[in-house]
């Protein structure tokens, strides 16, 4: 069964990596490519490395596009600035599979909605991590899914299995390293080369970071009783990619052999988690151009903490790729079609 698929915001990062990967999907053809400000422009000069699709001609991102004009559009990637998603969304009809890349449709509160993004709440679709217990069946068939952002698809995967082990405190705290893509494409001064290159800088510090309540509502149900989460994003120079270490306090009796444990139970059978050897530690540098998670856990028996720290490229496991597995998912398609969990080096 071969759909066909379009792209609002194909000229963006997102948008690109999404067609990096739709285009080695065997049962994809990619239709409309939407953009507001570039519409017009010949697509090879927005994302060159989309050989394929250069010449293309990028269209306004309008209802009837994003329909198909007669041929329609069997499902349709919003790669849209957080608050942009959900208008387009809502004149797309119900038997067309929405993917929202965007923040708009994460959120179940929408006091945390509110508060970290001072719109109207759109509502929540279900949730694009099929890991998390019960997240393919949330999936399967579903019309309309929220792509998690990439922080929270880091960390989630790094501490859900010592929650669900009851291992853990409720309590989480999060340093995460992360490269310039995920600021978007359009230009900000502190994100020039001059200013990045040689330099480790932290934002969002205190609570203030967008992607903390996801955090929070991903990990809370697991563990039975709400989570705190100190969570500290670091700039880096290097184009893609999330390094993740988390810790939590452990629980009296914990142990280094039941945390090592949990975490084979957890990705015994996850097609995209890789929990590596012990002694062997992730780095983003595995993972570039790559749906695959690598995760290390320890336990600080000095300190009782559970360490664990994951690694992932921010546009496809935490962004793209996480769109199309769980597109996959939707649809009856097996599961990797399209991905792969093979990174590029050096």
């Amino acid at each position: 069964m071969v759909v066909r698929v379009a792209v609002a915001g194909a000229s963006g990062y997102a948008g690109g990596e999404v067609l990096r990967l739709l285009l080695s999907h065997p049962e994809v053809e990619i239709g409309a490519l939407t953009g507001n400000s570039n519409a017009g422009q010949l697509f090879g000069s927005l994302q060159p490395h989309l050989v394929p699709l250069a010449g293309r001609t990028l269209e306004a991102t309008t209802p009837e596009v994003l329909a198909g004009r007669g041929r329609r559009h069997d499902v349709v990637f919003l790669a849209l600035p957080h608050g942009q998603s959900a208008a387009v969304a809502a004149e797309l009809g119900p038997d067309v599979l929405v993917v929202d890349m965007g923040a708009d449709h994460r959120l179940k509160d929408s006091a945390d909605w509110d508060a970290f993004y001072g719109a109207p709440h759109a509502g929540t679709w279900p949730y694009g991590l099929p890991e998390l217990p019960g997240g393919r069946a949330a999936l399967e068939g579903s019309k309309r899914i929220a792509v998690p952002g990439c922080f929270p698809t880091a960390v989630t995967l790094a501490l859900f299995p010592a929650y669900a082990a009851q291992l853990a405190e409720p309590e989480a705290v999060i340093v995460a390293a992360t490269g310039t893509s995920g600021a978007g494409k359009a230009l900000k001064p502190h994100l020039l080369g001059s200013e990045v290159m040689g330099s480790v800088s932290p934002y969002g510090v205190g609570g203030g970071h967008r992607h903390t309540p996801e955090m929070v509502q991903n990990l809370s149900p697991i563990a039975g009783r709400k989570v705190s989460v100190s969570f500290t994003p670091t700039l880096v120079p290097m184009s893609r990619g999330i390094l993740a270490t988390c810790s939590a306090k452990a629980l009296p009796g914990t142990t280094a052999d039941a945390v090592r444990a949990a975490y084979e139970k957890a990705y015994a059978d996850e097609p995209f988690v890789h929990l590596l050897p012990e002694g062997q530690w992730p780095a983003t540098s595995s993972v570039h151009g790559s749906n695959a998670v690598q995760i290390q856990v320890a336990y600080d028996a000095s300190a009782q903490r559970i360490i664990a720290i994951s690694a992932i490229d921010n546009l496809t496991k935490g962004t793209a790729g996480g769109a199309v597995q769980s597109m996959n998912i939707a649809l009856g398609f097996a599961e990797e079609l399209g991905l792969s969990t093979i990174g590029v080096a050096p």
